[in-house]
């Protein structure tokens, strides 16, 4: 490809609009412009580089034995209700009515619609299993799209469903899909890691998330250095605490008037107290019926961990009229000390306070010298606060550190959820009708591309990883005068397309400072410079973009060179090995 033929509107100034690097970067880059609100349309180079991620995802998504489909982004709200996602995804589905008065949403993932083409298709046990998948454009409705193409309206996600007879099979496909995102991500040169996580809407059992570490990242996970231990913070396991040491004192349980204070920050200013001494004690209903959670005043509850802890399908903050109920005194004043007649689930760093302060169940006062086991006992002892950083792992018990991340993958194991919600079965060996046992895979193709610049790049711009940069190679004449000159970038132009090498001639008539600022900020990992070292030398300069190391190159040897260096450069951008 020619510059000149090419639609590349690389920008000076970085735009008012841009929030975080890879926005500001792809923006100035000429890869990406917004249209609205979480919508950007790609220009050249921009879907040059999906293409190339979502050919790698294709690879080796067929290697795994998956079969691409194509399924409809248009649907009738009527399925989704069918499962039960209407209310859960609430408003961030697209919702439309059609001429006719139709009810539809636009997809925001495919799951009612991959089960119910399967149960119409497929019947015996004999056709599993069966791993289907797609790439294509899905919708929600964000609050709040930010972050260029990291957080959007519309995003190109590679979803997989797999379909099975039983739980041994389901665990076979899953190790097959986790192995294959994890080739897919090596690929495309990302340094990331794999955590458990929660299944949300999604639904089912187990599940796991690949993260890219970045402070912009909207999701948090904890990883343990010294096991390996991973998990994102809704799912994060906390060890135990250290041991509580021998009580010093046994003080003296007493009420005091705490007037207008009903929050953590305002009890301890009032009393004077640090918020790890408080206990705070929040009504929930879970399936309806109220229950007290307690955990610690730095701490915050985890309503993933409580609900699975009670064994309970949802659990919401109650209302002031329930909490008054159960406890006698308005929102900010429960403790546990004296509740009765509501189940009560205490985290187990509540239970290491010694000295501890607690609503008295009463309007405008508080307890203080408030000890666990002594003034009150639990009914449950549960890990439910959401893990923060320095907590304890639960595998080995050494601190954890928290860190950002941008989700570019997910894996999930569905169960029977959706094939016993749509009716989806198939007859076993027996000829007894059983739901499919499922699995859920998806990939964010376009999160990919933009963790790949939060990820690498410098202060000059992007530093793409070969596998997925538009051009892997630019040829730069510096003097479109001099025929010489343009005669042996045209020539080495002409040799690196002969070796495969993706290549773009920078032929623009501009200043030398101008392509390499260009060629610098779109990150192409190699640049082969062709100027007034040439005529004296009769030698290219091949440049790194990656540390900015040159070297000189016969133009006969520049083929095998560049392929040499590529090469060089996906090892150095391969994630070490554990």
């Amino acid at each position: 490809m020619r510059w000149s033929r090419s639609l590349i509107p690389t920008l000076k100034e970085t735009p008012a609009e841009a929030e975080n690097k890879s926005h500001v970067l792809m923006l100035r880059a000429g890869m990406i412009r917004k249209l609205g609100s979480g919508t950007y349309s790609y220009l050249p180079l921009g879907q040059r580089t999906l293409n190339k991620i979502t050919a790698i995802v294709r690879e080796e998504m067929d290697a795994a034995g998956a079969l691409e489909v194509l399924m409809p982004a248009l649907w009738p709200a009527e399925i989704m209700a069918r499962s039960g996602r209407l209310e859960v995804f609430g408003d961030d589905l697209i919702r439309f009515t059609d001429r006719h008065g139709r009810q539809g949403v636009l997809a925001p993932t495919h799951e009612e619609v991959i089960t119910a083409l399967v149960r119409d298709n497929v019947a015996s046990y004999r056709q599993l299993p069966l791993n289907l998948y797609q790439i294509q454009t899905k919708f929600r409705d964000e609050v709040r799209p930010r972050f260029g193409v990291l957080r959007t309206r519309e995003f190109i996600m590679k979803d997989a469903y797999s379909f099975h007879a039983d739980q041994e099979s389901l665990e076979e496909t899953y190790r097959d899909m986790h192995d294959a995102y994890c080739r897919i991500f090596e690929r495309c040169g990302l340094d990331y890691v794999v955590v458990e996580a929660e299944s949300g809407a999604m639904g089912g059992a187990r599940s796991e998330e690949f993260m890219v570490s970045s402070s912009v990242g909207d999701d948090l996970y904890l990883e343990c250095a010294a096991c390996g231990y991973a998990a994102n913070a809704e799912r994060a396991e906390v060890g135990a605490p250290p041991s509580a040491a021998e009580r010093k004192a046994d003080p003296q349980l007493r009420e005091v008037p705490t007037p207008g204070a009903s929050t953590v920050a305002q009890v301890g200013g009032m009393l004077g107290v640090a918020p790890e001494q408080i206990i705070k004690t929040l009504i929930y209903r879970a399936d309806g019926r109220p229950v007290a959670a307690l955990v610690r005043g730095d701490h915050e509850l985890n309503e993933a961990k409580l609900a699975r802890a009670l064994g309970a399908k949802s659990v919401e903050a109650a209302d002031a009229e329930t909490v008054e109920s159960a406890t006698g005194a308005p929102v900010g004043f429960a403790g546990p000390v004296g509740l009765e007649g509501i189940e009560m689930v205490a985290d187990p760093a509540v239970l290491r306070i010694e000295n501890g302060v607690t609503g008295a169940n009463r309007a405008e006062a508080h307890l203080v010298g408030v000890v666990p086991g002594r003034d009150f006992q639990p009914g449950r002892i549960e890990d439910i606060h959401t893990a923060s950083d320095g907590d304890p792992c639960p595998r080995c018990g050494e601190a954890m550190k928290l860190s950002h991340g941008i989700e570019v993958g997910h894996v999930f194991q569905l169960g029977t959820k959706y094939s016993k919600l749509l009716n989806a079965t198939f007859l076993d060996a027996s000829g007894r009708e059983r739901p499919y046992v499922m699995g859920c895979y998806g990939i964010g193709v376009n999160r990919i591309a933009a963790a790949a610049v939060e990820q690498l790049a410098d202060e000059r711009g992007i530093v793409w990883p070969p596998a997925i940069a538009p051009y892997e190679v630019v040829v730069v004449p510096l003097d479109m005068s001099d025929e010489k000159i343009v005669a042996a970038a045209e020539e080495a132009y002409e040799a690196l397309r002969q070796v495969g090498a993706d290549v773009i001639l920078d032929d623009r008539r501009d200043r030398p400072g101008v392509k390499f600022k260009d060629a610098d900020l779109i990150g192409f990992p190699l640049r082969v410079v062709v100027g007034k070292g040439y005529l004296k030398s009769g030698e290219l300069e091949l440049q790194v973009r990656r540390d900015g190391s040159q070297s000189d190159v016969p133009p006969g040897e520049l083929g095998g060179r560049v392929r040499a260096m590529l090469e060089q450069l996906v090892r150095l951008l391969d994630p070490p090995e554990v």
